[in-house]
């Protein structure tokens, strides 16, 4: 999930007022002559307004973060009961009835799945009570059960069975939770129905075992008018008419987590293009969705997936879903996208055939690699997901333009106040805490383990955990051991305990030897507030007037430490972290 305003600081307008006095031809030449005078500055590097300009668009990204986060969300406390970690579901058969005039669902839901604890006296799953549950069987047998809340318990006639089938006949209006659970809304005067469950809003539309470690198969046939497409998760096999009503079936063949089923309905045109694997076996479809009116600035805006899927099936591993598709769907959420699994969904606000919002699809194609294949194993580790996808914008930009790029976007993400724990940021799951910090964690990783190895880790854990999901501490065993390093310090430094953001305030004295040689004496003071066990890897650019310059890697892992450097030219600055590789502010106090 990913949510986007135009930045703040993605235009820099001057204006220049002068006296009413002043003749026309006058205010033209002093408008040539400020020109020429800031070109010049600008070009020698002596003027504040690079600086001025720097420190705006920083401090506007920050803003824009704040104002345009979303809204703080948590799982209800007791929304999973313990009972339901006894239970797999392995497959959802969902139907559903569509009437956006009444704004009603009518629902056929079966549930085939498993007990992982056979001494189970009741089964429970999530749905909300505001449905209206006309039957309920086991395996083709009533059960009783009781809808309480967001809490359906079931009590078989008999003991339950090893596997079960469940079959849940409804109907009613979905409440409108979170995001927008399910949402009948409207565009260009026709009717749009679709889903954002993210997370833990599935079962205000269906009955399921609604966590994102219990994956399942799907079967999902949508019912509307035959003047709508609709579309969902993973292959057509078919569409069906009957009158004036349209049935299409769609099916997965790998399993997916509940937050992560999707349904669109509308008036779609549709438009594809498609994708090659990386081995050249499998020619996958990308469709398209988009709003009649939209059409041409969507396949303006939509273009260029195939190289993108290209790109990340070279990083990281082929695309996981090769044998079904990737899509986009224009939907009605207007600040961000969601990234359901093979179907993101994108608001309308961001389809402007344009392309000023590449990093949104950016950032939810990635997902299909992390947070999809590769799910969260509880919500605790929501920054698996979106750190992951966050940075791969800052990735995909490096594959563009180069390093410089790369700096340029993690640096749009810099912020020293951040505040709390990547890991389990409770009322906070989709925050810039799990999205940029997260994303940054990343990079430090990066730059602590080196290309090969990270790159190395990313493919490794991908591949390990594909269609599967994945901890914090999954992710930290298979970086150790694919780099052959306790990584303790690291994860518990930026992940599990580190709630800030370190700051060093740093000096320099230097002093002339009697070998013509300059000693260098730079002293180094860890004043973070709060958690303080940082071990930081920092590099020093020393800089001459002569364009001469130095780097020194040292290893700060003390609040205060001194370091001694000999160098052979005579610095006039000292640059901390020139390439930008630390989370980590820092601050001249003195010297030199």
């Amino acid at each position: 999930m990913l949510n986007r305003s135009l930045s703040l600081a993605s235009v820099t307008t001057v204006y220049i007022s002068s006296p009413g006095s002043m003749s026309r031809r006058t205010k033209i030449v002093s408008v040539l002559l400020f020109i020429i005078f800031f070109a010049l500055g600008w070009f020698l590097g002596i003027t504040p307004f690079q600086q001025g300009i720097r420190a705006s668009i920083e401090n506007g990204t920050r803003i824009q973060n704040r104002l345009m986060a979303l809204p703080p969300v948590s799982i209800e406390e007791g929304y999973i009961a313990d009972e339901q970690y006894q239970v797999d579901i392995l497959h959802y058969d969902i139907k559903l009835d569509l009437h956006p005039e009444d704004q009603v669902v009518n629902g056929d839901v079966i549930l085939t799945g498993r007990m992982k604890e056979k001494n189970l006296e009741k089964i429970i799953l999530n749905f909300h009570d505001n449905m209206q549950i006309k039957g309920l069987t086991i395996d083709g047998k009533p059960a009783e059960y009781e809808n309480e809340g967001s809490r359906l318990t079931i009590k078989p006639a008999a003991s339950l069975p090893d596997t079960f089938r469940i079959e849940i006949i409804y109907k009613g209006k979905p409440e409108r939770e979170g995001f927008g659970s399910f949402t009948f809304g409207k565009k260009y005067g026709h009717w749009v129905v679709y889903n954002l469950s993210e997370p833990n809003y599935a079962s205000t539309w269906f009955p399921c075992n609604d966590m994102p470690s219990d994956k399942a198969l799907l079967d999902m046939y949508l019912t509307n008018d035959t003047s709508y497409v609709s579309a969902s998760n993973g292959i057509l096999v078919d569409k069906t008419t009957e009158g004036s009503r349209r049935t299409y079936h769609w099916k997965t063949l790998y399993p997916v987590s509940t937050y992560l089923i999707c349904l669109y309905s509308s008036v779609y045109s549709n438009f594809t293009d498609t994708y090659v694997s990386q081995d050249k076996k499998d020619t996958m479809p990308i469709e398209y969705y988009a709003f009649p009116e939209d059409e041409e600035n969507a396949k303006i805006d939509y273009g260029g997936h195939a190289g993108m899927i290209d790109f990340f099936s070279k990083t990281f591993g082929e695309y996981p879903f090769i044998k079904e598709k990737y899509g986009v769907a224009e939907f009605l959420w207007q600040i961000g996208a969601m990234e359901h699994q093979t179907l993101t969904g994108i608001g309308s606000n961001f389809v402007s055939g344009k392309r000023f919002f590449t990093d949104v699809y950016v950032h939810e194609l990635a997902h299909q690699w992390f947070g999809d294949a590769v799910g969260p194993e509880s919500w605790k580790d929501i920054w698996l997901n979106e750190g992951f996808a966050t940075y791969c914008e800052a990735l995909y930009v490096e594959h563009l333009a180069g390093p410089k790029a790369l700096r340029s976007s993690m640096m749009s993400k810099f912020d020293e106040s951040f505040s709390g724990t990547v890991y389990n940021p409770k009322d906070d799951l989709f925050g810039p805490l799990v999205y940029d910090k997260g994303a940054w964690v990343l990079n430090m990783l990066r730059w602590e383990l080196g290309d090969e190895a990270f790159f190395r880790s990313l493919r490794n854990y991908y591949e390990k955990y594909k269609y599967t999901n994945a901890s914090t501490d999954d992710f930290k065993e298979v970086c150790e051991v694919t780099a052959g390093r306790n990584l303790d310090q690291f994860f518990r430094q930026w992940i599990f305990e580190g709630d800030n953001v370190p700051r060093v305030d740093y000096s320099w004295e230097q002093k002339e030897a009697s070998d013509n040689k300059y000693e260098i004496t730079l002293k180094l003071k860890q004043a973070e507030k709060g958690y303080s066990d940082y071990d930081l890897p920092v590099e020093f650019l020393f800089k001459s007037e002569s364009a001469e310059s130095k780097t020194e890697k040292i290893r700060l892992n003390e609040s205060i430490k001194e370091f001694h450097f000999k160098l052979d030219f005579e610095p006039i600055e000292v640059i901390p972290d020139p390439d930008n590789h630390l989370l980590v502010y820092f601050k001249l106090s003195g010297g030199d």
